[in-house]
């Protein structure tokens, strides 16, 4: 089975790789040519677990290369480009109407020979209802004006997938979405994930099947449920994260335990113990721009969402209680020296999309404070898409603590949860820690003399 990927951001190039590793011959297309050429050297351009060692491992199976490269000989075109927010809150799909106009371009007098297919084109893109219809009429548009009579079947197939373990989530899913009206064109696509559905893959081995994992359910609906699901699940788990932490905040008020809180309603099968962990908030490429993007689509429709916008209030209100806790125990805030230990959204990735940690640094900064990190991965990145943020980036944790007068973990690696604090705690001028993500041994850093601060305690 043969398969082209416009786009080799986080999806498509997750999505690549793991088609590839499983027996299918996967073309990959982008226009950024500098890193078409780090791919073609097994060097990916994003930090995501497992995915240059499963580069090197798909046996010349997966290529690259810009439109030029592009052939008619492909059973499924997925579409994964951009779909970043409006000011409006709105997905701009200015990138992938390109890819449809480009498709429309491209696709050559064989769709019209009887024994020829068109290859089936997919919206993974997370895209707003009706999208599917318009990338249709996009492509038909353009071949009409070429002379070239044949339909065209476009599908609407979300990814699921969580930055840092894409992979993972890639391999083993919960379920797999298709929104098709065409028979054929969801069935073409259950063949291209069979070896997922009916897990019949070896597992990688840095990338074991989970035990009692259960086969991912097969789902077949019309384009606009499917692109609605997306949409849903994103805004409900943003909305589960930001309901505990406004839970946290009352816990702080009353004086419970927000850990002990979401344990106990976590047991309750209808609820799930997931996303309760209490903290800074959300960020990401994902969550932001897919809550925004259906409050807007509402709207459209006259159609008000107030508690979708509420997980977003909630989010962005942790982000300033950060603030308001360093005042509380450091009163002026001007001329202090403050620490962030971590920058990326979450562990496991680069990603600076709507970081907390940005939002932080840049309110710290109005204050008057110095603002010093330390982030395994995600420095160079930050120094590249904030150039003009006076943040003084140091190469270790060790280095980060000597003289400030606070210290905040903003992004919970492993390396940041076990450091020697005690001897931390000596390097700085006072020893208050702010445990942005609950995940430090408050007991043992309050036995070590600090002033430890957490979210929801």
């Amino acid at each position: 089975m043969h398969i082209t990927i416009i786009g080799c951001g986080y999806v498509g190039l997750t999505t690549a790789v793991s088609l590839a590793y499983m027996g299918r011959c996967v073309h990959v297309i982008d226009q950024n040519e500098e890193r078409i050429q780090m791919l073609r050297r097994s060097q990916p351009p994003i930090h995501e677990k497992g995915l240059e060692e499963l580069l090197n491992q798909t046996n010349g199976r997966l290529t690259f290369g810009t439109w030029d490269s592009f052939e008619i000989k492909t059973d499924v075109v997925i579409i994964a480009v951009g779909t970043p927010s409006k000011e409006n809150g709105d997905a701009d799909l200015s990138y992938v109407e390109a890819v449809a106009r480009e498709l429309g371009q491209r696709l050559t007098p064989q769709v019209c020979d009887k024994s020829t297919s068109a290859p089936v084109i997919v919206n993974k893109s997370t895209v707003p209802i009706g999208s599917a219809r318009r990338v249709q009429s996009i492509i038909s548009q353009h071949l009409k004006e070429r002379n070239i009579v044949t339909s065209i079947s476009v599908a609407s197939n979300p990814e699921f997938l969580r930055e840092g373990v894409a992979l993972h989530d890639t391999f083993y899913p919960d379920r797999i979405v298709i929104g098709s009206e065409d028979t054929q064109a969801a069935y073409t696509l259950r063949e291209m994930y069979a070896p997922i559905l009916e897990q019949t893959f070896s597992a990688p081995e840095f990338l074991p099947r989970p035990e009692n994992y259960l086969l991912p359910a097969f789902i077949i609906t019309s384009p606009t449920s499917a692109e609605l699901i997306k949409y849903a699940a994103n805004t409900f788990l943003a909305m589960k994260i930001s309901y505990i932490n406004e839970i946290a905040g009352l816990s702080e008020k009353v004086g419970a335990d927000i850990q002990e809180v979401a344990r106990g309603i976590g047991l309750d099968k209808r609820i799930g113990s997931q996303f309760l962990n209490a903290g800074i908030g959300w960020g990401g490429s994902c969550f932001p721009k897919d809550v925004q993007a259906l409050i807007h689509t509402g709207e459209q429709y006259g159609y008000a969402m107030p508690l979708s916008q509420s997980a977003i209030d909630v989010n962005y209100r942790q982000r300033e209680e950060v603030i308001k806790k360093l005042q509380s125990a450091l009163k002026v805030l001007r001329g202090r020296t403050i620490g962030l230990l971590g920058l990326a959204f979450k562990p496991g990735t680069d990603d600076l999309r709507d970081a907390p940690a940005i939002t932080i640094a840049e309110r710290l900064i109005e204050l008057g404070v110095h603002v010093k990190a330390y982030d395994p991965i995600a420095m160079e990145n930050c120094r590249h898409i904030h150039p003009n943020l006076a943040i003084e980036y140091v190469s270790s944790s060790t280095e980060l603590v000597n003289g400030i007068d606070a210290l905040i973990l903003i992004t919970e690696w492993n390396e940041f949860i076990h450091l020697p604090y005690k001897l931390y705690g000596e390097k700085m001028r006072q020893k208050v820690i702010l445990d942005g993500r609950n995940a430090l041994n408050s007991q043992a850093l309050r036995d070590a003399g600090f002033t430890y601060i957490g979210v929801g305690k």
